[in-house]
């Protein structure tokens, strides 16, 4: 039985404007921020929204639904961000392929969070991450996709996946280290 997003996936697929339009407010805010996390710009990331759904909207009668609509959408997003941010594909690629055996898991960071404080060091750790690990960390834990969907997503074997989210876990540990060293100091 089709869940209410294929079937409205079908509906749109055959042209149905008000059914694409709730597929749009489903996921306009996902595509956004992933787009906002990447091109650090608020309008460059509403034009490429704009662009990643009107993208979908002529590329949905090829939609097979071989993949979650979502992870779809967020390919095309991440391709209008490829092409405007040129050296991003190279430094995800860059990566490695090195595939990391039991690596640990790391809990939603917002979660964990209780203070503003915090709140705002995560924030401007994730920022001060480079580009490559940024996406994967917003993908991840903002966007909820599994490591499986990221690497489908970005087009990259999952062990880079796997290895680029452990490298920038660590990184996001040593700032966020830091910053509470700085804050508890002033």
């Amino acid at each position: 039985m089709p869940t209410a997003e294929q079937i409205l996936i079908q509906k749109a697929q055959k042209g149905d404007h008000d059914a694409f339009a709730s597929l749009i407010n489903e996921h306009q805010k996902y595509v956004y921020n992933l787009a906002l996390r990447v091109v650090k710009d608020e309008n460059e990331a509403l034009d490429l929204t704009q662009e990643t759904f009107v993208r979908a909207w002529t590329a949905l009668p090829n939609f097979k639904g071989q993949s979650q609509f979502r992870t779809w959408l967020y390919r095309i997003v991440t391709n209008l961000c490829y092409n405007r941010l040129p050296n991003l594909r190279k430094s995800l690629n860059d990566l490695g392929d090195d595939v990391m055996e039991d690596i640990p898991q790391f809990d939603n960071p917002a979660s964990e969070i209780e203070s503003n404080e915090t709140r705002k060091f995560l924030h401007q750790a994730i920022d001060e991450l480079d580009s490559q690990y940024k996406i994967l960390i917003t993908l991840r834990y903002q966007n909820e996709l599994s490591y499986e969907e990221i690497a489908s997503t970005l087009n990259l074997p999952l062990g880079t996946v796997k290895t680029g989210i452990f490298r920038a876990k660590e990184q996001l540990r040593k700032t966020l280290a830091h910053l509470e060293e700085s804050w508890i100091a002033a």
